[in-house]
């Protein structure tokens, strides 16, 4: 089963969801984190509606690749674009801070190693999916996989 970094283990034959993934859990911690702290400090700025769009952006393109797990190459890329919304976070979050527009640095920081943390849980769990993809379906029912090894 594809955990590393991206989710709890789960027994045999549960069949998995995007929320069960730690990656979206705290990509949407993350988002409401955002969303919160700049509608209180930004409300009426251009910045501050961009970087909420981008973090939601994390958790949207982590669920939209779950829904293509059956696609290896298409989960990769939909995990792609959440690291680089991630990343690109990351940036409008340090460009308001050193701007003076975001002056909460308690908040700063703590979002900052908030999005530091999910961008490298995104990259383990980005070589997991490369290393060892399979859809909870294959795990959840196994048996007409391997039913034709044993004739």
């Amino acid at each position: 089963m594809i955990c590393d970094a991206g989710c709890e283990k789960q027994e045999t034959g549960y069949r998995m969801s995007y929320r069960d993934l730690d990656i979206w859990k705290l990509a949407r911690q993350i988002a409401i984190a955002v969303h919160q702290a700049t509608l209180q400090e930004l409300p009426k700025f251009e910045e501050g509606s961009q970087i909420r769009r981008s973090a939601k952006s994390i958790s949207a393109n982590i669920v939209e690749g779950f829904g293509r797990r059956r696609y290896k190459q298409e989960f990769i890329r939909f995990l792609v674009f959440a690291h680089a919304s991630c990343d690109e976070t990351i940036e409008r979050l340090e460009t308001l801070f050193e701007t003076g527009s975001l002056t909460n640095e308690t908040v700063y920081r703590d979002l900052s190693t908030q999005l530091d943390l999910l961008g490298r849980k995104l990259n383990v769990f980005i070589e997991t999916v490369e290393r060892s993809h399979r859809t909870s379906r294959e795990i959840s029912h196994p048996a007409p996989r391997i039913a034709h090894l044993a004739s």
